[in-house]
């Protein structure tokens, strides 16, 4: 398994289970006050699957926000969540689901809690 340290630029080894979450993002104003901040956004995904926390994300159809699926601790998804620049600049909420794998296809299975 993957431990995460609070330094989000910091991939520890496999070491514990981690712990995944989906991380529903809804846009709390229209896409017109969302635009300006889309690269920043970018950037914030980016900078979080380059550190292993993010495994995937992509808009909603329609367009009224986000989902994330991200891996780590409870506490450092909260302190990424909060630096996401939808939600520093008050356009976007989230929703934040936890849950332990206990199947996944074999690419994750370093994430898979034994039954």
């Amino acid at each position: 398994m993957r431990c995460f340290s609070l330094d989000t630029n910091q991939v520890l080894p496999y070491t514990i289970m981690a712990h995944f979450f989906v991380l529903d993002i809804i846009y709390t104003q229209g896409a017109e006050a969302v635009d300006p901040y889309l690269e920043a956004h970018r950037q914030y995904l980016t900078h979080h699957y380059k550190n292993g926390r993010f495994l995937a994300s992509g808009r909603k159809d329609p367009r009224t926000g986000g989902i994330i699926i991200a891996v780590g601790a409870r506490n450092e998804i909260s302190e990424v969540v909060a630096k996401d620049p939808f939600v520093v600049n008050d356009v976007a909420k989230y929703s934040i689901t936890e849950f332990i794998p206990t199947m996944t296809s074999p690419h994750l299975e370093n994430y898979r809690e034994s039954l």
